[in-house]
C-alpha cells in the first residue's frame, strides 16, 4: 500500500513540494491539500510559476477539489489545523508548510486530533522530536521516537554539508556565515511600516541586512559545532538561489586543493544528490531549478594559513523543496 500525503499550507514550499514530489516520488501519492485560498487560486498557482514556468501535469478543478495528472486531491480550508481530519482522507506524512505551526507543541495537532502519522514541518521548528538535515544526520532519525521533524531552512541545508566536510576533514573551531539570501514573501515590493525598519524597505530596489538563525542551527544537526557558528544574511532583488559565504577557522590548515578533493569525496560518496561540486564560474541564474542542497563553487575558495573561505550555492525554493520530498521518501520507508 502506498504512503499517502497531505499539505497544510500551498504557498511556494506546499506547492514546489508537491511538484517535486509528483517528479521524484511518484509512488507516494498527494491525496490532501488544506489552504484557505480557493481551490481555482491554488490550481492556477500549481499549474503556473513565474521562477519555475509551467507544471508539466494536467491541473483542474472538479468539486472544489484539484485534479492532478487525473488524480483527485481533497481540498480543505481550515484555519484550525486541529479540525484537518488526515485520517478520514488517508493522509499518513503531513508536510506543515504554513510557517505558522512550527513549534511542535502545535503541529502535533496534526498527529492526535488530524490522525496523520508524522509530520515534517518545512522551516527550523522549536520542540520538534528532530532536525534533519540530509547527507548530514538523517542516520539519526528513529522512527519510533521522532513523529515531528524539522526540515530545517534552505539555509541550514546549504550550509551543513560544507560544515560537515571541512570539520570531518579538518576540524572547525569556529565560523561565521553570510547569506547573500534571494527575496523572500515576507519583504514587500514598496516601502511599508514594518517593525523591523530595514524588513519594512523594498525587496526589488534594495540590498537589505537581515539575521539568520542558520549557522547555529548548525550545531543542531552536527553537535560537535554547536555554539561556534555565528552569521547573517544580505537579501538581494533576486527570485530565488542564493549563496552560502562561509569563513572558518580550521584546527589545521588546508590548502584549496585539498578543500575540493574533500568536497568532491563527499559529493561522489556519502553527499551524492546532496552535494555538488563546480569548477564553472557561475552566477546564480545558472543555478535555478539545482535539486542539491548546496553546490560548492570551488574556484571561489580562499585560503589564508587555517583561515579559509568558501562559497556554495543553492536554490532556496526548489531545493528545497527537493529536500522536503526526500524526507517524505525517507520516512515513508518506516511507515
Amino acid at each position: 500500500m502506498s504512503v499517502k500525503v497531505g499539505i497544510n499550507g500551498f504557498g511556494r514550499i506546499g506547492r514546489l513540494a508537491f511538484r517535486t514530489l509528483k517528479a521524484r516520488y511518484p509512488e507516494l501519492e498527494v491525496v490532501a491539500v488544506n489552504d484557505l485560498f480557493d481551490s481555482a487560486t491554488n490550481a492556477h498557482l500549481l499549474k503556473h510559476d513565474s521562477t519555475y514556468g509551467n507544471f508539466d501535469k494536467s491541473v483542474e478543478v472538479k468539486d472544489g477539489n484539484l485534479v492532478v495528472d487525473g488524480k483527485t486531491v481533497k481540498v480543505t480550508a481550515e484555519k484550525d489545523p486541529a479540525a484537518i481530519k488526515w485520517a478520514e482522507m488517508g493522509v499518513d506524512i503531513v508536510i506543515e508548510s504554513t510557517g505558522f505551526f512550527t513549534d511542535a507543541t502545535k503541529a502535533k495537532v496534526h498527529i492526535e486530533s488530524g490522525g496523520a502519522k508524522k509530520v515534517i514541518i518545512s522551516a527550523p521548528a522549536k520542540n520538534e522530536d528532530i532536525t534533519i538535515v540530509l547527507g548530514v544526520n538523517d542516520d539519526k532519525y528513529d522512527a519510533k521516537k521522532h513523529n515531528i521533524v524539522s526540515n530545517a531552512s534552505c539555509t541550514t541545508n546549504g550550509l551543513a554539508p560544507v560544515a560537515k566536510v571541512l570539520n570531518d576533514k579538518f576540524g572547525i573551531e569556529r565560523g561565521l556565515l553570510t547569506t547573500v539570501h534571494a527575496y523572500t514573501g515576507s519583504q514587500k515590493l514598496q516601502d511599508v511600516g514594518a517593525k523591523d525598519l530595514r524588513d519594512a524597505r523594498g525587496a526589488a530596489q534594495n540590498i537589505v541586512p537581515s539575521s539568520t538563525g542558520a549557522a547555529k542551527a548548525v550545531g543542531l544537526v552536527i553537535p560537535e559545532l554547536k555554539g561556534k557558528f555565528g552569521g547573517m544574511a544580505f537579501r538581494v532583488p533576486t527570485p530565488t538561489v542564493s549563496v552560502v559565504d562561509f569563513t572558518a577557522i580550521l584546527n589545521k590548515e588546508a590548502s584549496i586543493e585539498e578543500i575540493r578533493a574533500a568536497m568532491l569525496e563527499y559529493a561522489n560518496g556519502s553527499m551524492k544528490g546532496i552535494l555538488d561540486v563546480t569548477d564553472e564560474p557561475l552566477v546564480s541564474t545558472d543555478l535555478r531549478g539545482t535539486t542539491f542542497s548546496s553546490v560548492f563553487s570551488a574556484m571561489d575558495t580562499l585560503v589564508l594559513g587555517n583561515m579559509i573561505k568558501v562559497v556554495a550555492w543553492y536554490d532556496n525554493e526548489w531545493g528545497y523543496a527537493c529536500r522536503t520530498a526526500d524526507l517524505v521518501a525517507m520516512m515513508a520507508k518506516s511507515l
